[in-house]
């Protein structure tokens, strides 16, 4: 997939990633490889919080924002 415009965290670097959790495009500055995450999401599960993450099962087209 094709990931085009800015970073929604810091609204400055040109976004490389879509967030499968939340669908936020992130640059590589705030992109937690290792989880596939952007780092506001990455930042809940290394904290532990008992949020429940979206699979994509879980979402219909009326769900979903395409960019």
């Amino acid at each position: 997939m094709s990931v085009t415009g800015l970073c929604q965290i810091c609204e400055t670097n040109e976004a490389e990633h879509s967030c499968s959790n939340c669908g936020t495009l992130a640059c590589a500055d705030h992109w937690d490889e290792a989880l596939g995450l952007c780092a506001e999401c990455a930042a809940t599960v290394e904290r532990g919080d008992d949020r429940e993450r979206v699979q994509p099962d879980d979402l219909d087209d009326d769900d979903v924002m395409r960019f």
